[in-house]
């Protein structure tokens, strides 16, 4: 007889993509890059220490990716993937800076000092 019905009914449910999308989310770059930072290094690592809510109770962290691992083996072996290497990777780049991005905008210039030959000029 055939099928009565379609297969894959969820497809246009958008609550179930959007449930998904903030699961897992990660931190942006640029909070990552703070992160980096020595001071805010070894603030985060003694906070999670002991803390039975992460796995691992919160040991094994790779700070490059923010992610907390069961165990040390867990954690070295995530450190040969090729998701850490690319996240690695992507942090060399510095982030942008506030004054760049208004700047792109045009929210700001930075055409120098003027002189006094330019105000001239301007005058006449």
């Amino acid at each position: 007889m055939g099928r009565l019905r379609r297969s894959r009914t969820h497809r246009g449910i958008r609550d179930i993509s959007r449930k998904y999308r903030t699961r897992r989310r990660t931190k942006d770059l640029d909070q990552i890059h703070e992160d980096l930072k020595t001071e805010n290094t070894e603030k985060l690592l003694a906070t999670q220490k002991g803390d039975a809510d992460l796995p691992g109770l919160g040991e094994h962290y790779c700070i490059q990716c923010s992610r907390h691992f069961i165990s040390g083996s867990a954690l070295s072996e995530h450190y040969r993937g090729k998701l850490h290497k690319k996240r690695v990777k992507l942090l060399k780049e510095e982030p942008y800076t506030q004054k760049e991005a208004e700047a792109a905008a045009g929210l700001t210039t930075d055409n120098g000092k003027r002189t006094e030959k330019d105000m001239k000029d301007v005058n006449n």
